[in-house]
């Protein structure tokens, strides 16, 4: 089962296609008022509902450094095949019921991916950022990411879960260069979501 809400309760006359700021428009609110859970299956074909993921993009500030990852290539590892292989700067997945035990279940999910699928050695401070919409990818119609930086001064940042491979912190520069690179496959919500990044990474200069 996987939280879901209807697109007309989220939008609500607030439909955009891409990035928006969390301080424009709180989508999160609307989630926590009208969602339910759905089986995946039957999601992931749902055309009126969107199944939201909170979707955490780990940042060393100090460092000015993210944590980039590969997802595994092999059906064993990852079985989302349209995400297998591709690279990417964001943590998540679906929300699920257990989540909604402590209070926010979007903000549970995103500690529980998390602790699930990255080592990590020092302390983290989560911060809401802003909102994905990507109706236009096989993957995105079907989710609504709700964009976290988690701000950490670990030094270490390494993959825990056999679902990613390839992970180390890296330069938005080398994130640039990954995005223009026929060589590096780099999921749509990660291609999304630099400007934002590399417009909070600014606010350190």
């Amino acid at each position: 089962m996987a939280m879901a809400v209807s697109k007309e309760a989220l939008f609500n006359g607030d439909y955009f296609e891409g990035f928006k700021l969390h301080d424009k428009t709180d989508y999160e609110s609307r989630i926590l008022k009208n969602f339910s859970y759905m089986e995946r299956e039957p999601a992931d074909k749902d055309i009126i509902h969107k199944q939201p993921i909170a979707y955490s993009i780990i940042v060393n500030p100090s460092l000015k450094k993210i944590f980039v990852y590969q997802r595994a290539s092999k059906d064993s590892k990852y079985g989302e095949k349209r995400l297998q292989g591709k690279w990417s700067w964001g943590v998540g997945g679906h929300i699920e019921k257990a989540d909604t035990v402590n209070g926010n279940p979007i903000h549970e999910s995103m500690l529980r991916e998390l602790g699930e699928e990255v080592y990590m050695d020092g302390t983290v401070t989560p911060k809401m950022l802003g909102y994905i919409n990507n109706d236009s990818d096989d993957v995105g119609k079907f989710h609504f990411g709700v964009l976290y930086i988690l701000e950490t001064d670990s030094k270490i940042v390494k993959p825990k879960s056999p679902e990613i491979d390839n992970g180390k912190l890296r330069t938005i520069q080398e994130l640039e260069e990954m995005c223009l690179n026929p060589d590096y496959t780099v999921e749509e919500w990660s291609k999304i979501s630099l400007e934002p990044l590399k417009k909070y990474l600014q606010t350190f200069q």
